[in-house]
C-alpha cells in the first residue's frame, strides 16, 4: 500500500513511489502534489503545471540565461562604487556578495530539493502557508517590475542620443523619433513583447548569449578608453585624462581648491572612506540579484540535478564577478574620483566607438527585459491561477498588463530610481539573504538538521545579514531623499 503524507492545510502528497518517477533528483520526501511545479498525475496520466514539456535547455543556455538574469545596470555604477570605497576594499565586497549569492542559490535549491518544489512561490506556501507564497509572489514582482523598469529608462534615456548620434540632428531637435517616451513603446512592441509570448524561458538562451555578447563589447571599449587614454566627454570640459573641472562634483565652497585637490583626485586609491562609502555597498550586493529566475532556469534544465543548478550558478556567478571587477577597474582608472554613477555619461557622445558601446548596452538591457519579466508572470499565475493548465490567452494578457505597466511608469515618472530604489531596498536582499534562509530553516526537517546544527547557524546568521542590509539601505535612500540628492545606480 502506497504511503502517503498529510500537510497542515488538508493537502496530500503523492505516493512516495512515485517522487523518483517525477524527480529524478533528490525530492526525497513530502512532494506535495499542490505545491509541485513540474508534473502531477492524473487518472494515470502525467501531467505539467503552467508547462506541457520537460526540461530541454542544455547546461550552456542555462547559464547564458543565468548571466543575464545577473547582468543589470548596477555594472555601469561599479566605477562609482570603487572610487568611493577604494580598490582593496571594493574588492573584498565584490568577493564575499559573490559568495554570498552562491550559498543563498545553495540554500534555495536544497530547500527545494527536499520537498520537490522548483517554484520560488511554492516554496513560499510549504514554509508559511498561503501568507508565505503571496509574500515571495509580492516580493518577486515587485522586484522585477523595478528591474524592468531601469532597464526601459536606460532606454528612454540613451536610445534618443544614440539616435542623434547616428543621423547628426543636434539634441533636443524635436522631432518625435528622438523622443525616448515613444521609442520605449515601439521597443516594447516590436522587440520585447514578441520575446516575452515564448513559452519555455530556454529558448531565450539565444538573445541572452546575444544580450552579454554586448556588455563583452561594452568592457572591452572600457578598457580600451583607459588604455588608450581618450574618450572623455567633452561636455564635461575635460580635454585629458583626469582633469578636475567637473562643476556638478563640487560645491561653490570648495572652487579655490580645485587646483590643489587635481592631484589627490586623480590619484587611484586602495582604500576610501567617505560618507558614500556606506551607500555602495547595496550597489554591489544588489549586482548579483538573480534570485527570482534560478528555480524557472532550474525547471527548464536538461536532466535537472541540484548539483548541476549549482554548477550553473557558480559559473554564471564566477563570470559577472569578472566582468564587474574589470569594468569597475579600468573605468575608475580612466576618471578616477571625476567618475559618474552612470560610467557611459564620462565618455564623449560623439566618439564613434562609444556610440556604438552605447547601443550596444541599448540591446542588453532590452534583451534583458523578457528574461525578467518571466518570473513576474510566474509568480501571477501562481498567485492567481495555482491549479490552472497553461493558457495562451493568460500567458499573453498577463505579458501584455505587465509591459503596458511599466511604460506607463517609465513614461510618467521623471525619476524612477528613487522609486524602485525603495522597492529594491526591501526586495533584493529578501530575495537574496532572508527568504532563502528562512525556506531553509523552516523546510529542512530537524531530523536531518537539528535548528542547533551548524548549517542552520548558518542560515540563520544569513537571515540576520539580510535583515542588515534592508535596514542600512532604507536608511541610506531616505538620508538621501531629505538632503535632496539624486540617487545612484542600482541592479
Amino acid at each position: 500500500m502506497e504511503t502517503v503524507n498529510k500537510m497542515p492545510n488538508g493537502h496530500h502528497d503523492i505516493p512516495m513511489n512515485l517522487e523518483k518517477e517525477f524527480t529524478g533528483f533528490d525530492a526525497l520526501e513530502n512532494m506535495a502534489e499542490g505545491d509541485q511545479f513540474l508534473s502531477s498525475k492524473s487518472n494515470g496520466k502525467i501531467e505539467t503545471q503552467f508547462t506541457d514539456f520537460e526540461g530541454k535547455t542544455s547546461f550552456g543556455m542555462s547559464i547564458f540565461n543565468l548571466s543575464n538574469a545577473i547582468m543589470g545596470s548596477g555594472i555601469l555604477g561599479l566605477a562609482y562604487a570603487m572610487a568611493n570605497t577604494g580598490i582593496i576594499l571594493f574588492v573584498f565586497l565584490l568577493i564575499t556578495i559573490a559568495l554570498l549569492s552562491s550559498y543563498s542559490i545553495h540554500l534555495l535549491l536544497r530547500s527545494a530539493g527536499v520537498v520537490g518544489i522548483r517554484a520560488y512561490e511554492q516554496l513560499g506556501y510549504r514554509a508559511f502557508g498561503t501568507p508565505g507564497k503571496v509574500v515571495a509572489g509580492c516580493i518577486i514582482t515587485l522586484h522585477n517590475i523595478g528591474a524592468m523598469s531601469s532597464y526601459l529608462f536606460i532606454v528612454k534615456i540613451e536610445l534618443p542620443h544614440v539616435i542623434e548620434g547616428l543621423t547628426g540632428l543636434p539634441d533636443n531637435s524635436g522631432h518625435w523619433y528622438v523622443d525616448g517616451r515613444y521609442l520605449i513603446i515601439i521597443v516594447s512592441v516590436c522587440v520585447i513583447f514578441p520575446l516575452a509570448l515564448m513559452k519555455r524561458l530556454g529558448y531565450l538562451g539565444y538573445t541572452s548569449g546575444f544580450s552579454l555578447s554586448c556588455m563583452v563589447f561594452f568592457l572591452i571599449s572600457v578598457i580600451y578608453k583607459c588604455l588608450s587614454n581618450s574618450g572623455i566627454d567633452s561636455e564635461s570640459n575635460q580635454n585629458e585624462k583626469c582633469t578636475f573641472s567637473n562643476a556638478s562634483m563640487i560645491s561653490s565652497t570648495t572652487e579655490i581648491n580645485e587646483i590643489n585637490s587635481t592631484t589627490e583626485i586623480c590619484e587611484a586609491k586602495l582604500l576610501t572612506i567617505n560618507p558614500q562609502t556606506a551607500f555602495t555597498i547595496p550597489i554591489i550586493a544588489f549586482a548579483f540579484v538573480c534570485h527570482p529566475e534560478v528555480l524557472p532556469i532550474y525547471t527548464e534544465l536538461k536532466n535537472p540535478s541540484k548539483k548541476q543548478m549549482q554548477k550553473v550558478a557558480n559559473i554564471s556567478i564566477l563570470a559577472m564577478f569578472v566582468m564587474y571587477l574589470l569594468t569597475a577597474i579600468f573605468g575608475y582608472l580612466t576618471f578616477f574620483a571625476n567618475v559618474d554613477s552612470e560610467l557611459l555619461k564620462m565618455y564623449n557622445k560623439n566618439d564613434i566607438l562609444m556610440l556604438c558601446v552605447r547601443l550596444a548596452v541599448l540591446v542588453a538591457v532590452t534583451l534583458t527585459v523578457p528574461v525578467v519579466l518571466f518570473p513576474i508572470r510566474r509568480a501571477v499565475l501562481q498567485l492567481l491561477f495555482p491549479e490552472k493548465p497553461f493558457s495562451w490567452v493568460r500567458h499573453i494578457i498577463i505579458a501584455m498588463c505587465l509591459l503596458f505597466a511599466v511604460n506607463l511608469l517609465v513614461i510618467f515618472v521623471p525619476n524612477i530610481r528613487d522609486i524602485f530604489g525603495f522597492i529594491g531596498a526591501t526586495s533584493a536582499p529578501s530575495l537574496i539573504f532572508i527568504l532563502p534562509g528562512i525556506f531553509y530553516i523552516y523546510i529542512v526537517p530537524e531530523e536531518q538538521e537539528p535548528l542547533k546544527s551548524r548549517p542552520k547557524i548558518l542560515a540563520i546568521l544569513f537571515v540576520t545579514l539580510g535583515f542588515i542590509f534592508m535596514i542600512m539601505s532604507i536608511t541610506f535612500i531616505i538620508i538621501e531623499w531629505v538632503n535632496g540628492k539624486q540617487s545612484v545606480g542600482g541592479h
